[in-house]
């Protein structure tokens, strides 16, 4: 994370039952024939996947690891009887072992994913679970419009490379990579279509993730008109419904492996 563009916690949240509802998902999925005494939330951020987690196994002892002191930050404003702890999740390491080691879309920031998941793997107690979810937004419309603009004179020199701030495999690679290490493996994906306000809300909510690379390399005042550009796109491939509302389809990776 470059000094100074840390997450903000509160526009992440603006759209917190969208952003969970894949994490609810995923812990539903999750079949472990105990109650998990421990578990290790990769890419925490505020805590709402973790409290999610919580609600399935309320006595289980919880630790959320996440780079951003801002998210970890509030996370134990907002509970602060959990462990919480800033640390880049490629270098994280413990004595401890997890029954469940969970990530909501958190990995497409972290590169290396054969080590990356190796390291996981070894986090976890025998007859333990692995339970990740990845957003497939290279996929979506909005990841190509926002290329597409950066790709513009104006902002190319900026924004060369940002892209590179992604990890993005297929699903047959994760397949590939779990089914390696782990007796038994789930996958499938999730088309979730948000029922948005506005088209602005597409911005609002990639400005805090998928747009934010962009927008960390610009100053305040291009960082609007880079965002009004977005939008003047969007609006071809996210039209405003009947009654007011936008369709924001989005695309999620799940899977599951159980050691």
């Amino acid at each position: 994370m470059e000094q100074g563009k840390d997450w903000n916690p509160d526009l992440y949240l603006k759209f917190r039952n969208e952003r969970t509802q894949p994490s609810i998902d995923l812990i539903r999925k999750i079949d472990i024939s105990f109650q998990p005494k421990s578990i290790l939330d990769i890419g925490c951020g505020p805590g709402n996947s973790s409290q999610a987690l919580l609600r399935r196994w309320p006595n289980a002892k919880l630790t959320g690891v996440d780079n951003s002191e801002n998210m970890i930050e509030k996370a134990k404003k907002s509970y602060p009887d959990n462990t919480w702890i800033v640390a880049d999740a490629s270098k994280y390491t413990s004595s401890d072992k997890f029954d469940i080691v969970f990530s909501n879309a958190a990995i497409q920031w972290i590169p290396h994913h054969e080590i990356l998941f190796k390291k996981l793997y070894n986090l976890i107690n025998i007859c333990g679970v692995l339970a990740i979810s990845v957003p497939r937004f290279d996929e979506m419309p909005i990841s190509k419009i926002i290329q597409r603009v950066a790709s513009k004179a104006k902002w190319k020199e900026a924004t060369t490379g940002c892209a590179d701030a992604f990890t993005r495999y297929n699903y047959q690679f994760y397949y590939d990579l779990i089914s390696a290490d782990y007796q038994k493996v789930e996958f499938w994906q999730t088309d979730y279509i948000h029922v948005l306000e506005s088209q602005f809300a597409i911005i609002e909510w990639t400005s805090s993730t998928g747009m934010k690379p962009y927008l960390d390399r610009l100053e305040d005042e291009d960082k609007l008109q880079f965002e009004d550009e977005v939008l003047s796109e969007i609006k071809f491939d996210y039209p405003v419904q009947k009654n007011g509302k936008v369709l924001f389809p989005f695309r999620r990776l799940f899977m599951v492996g159980y050691k």
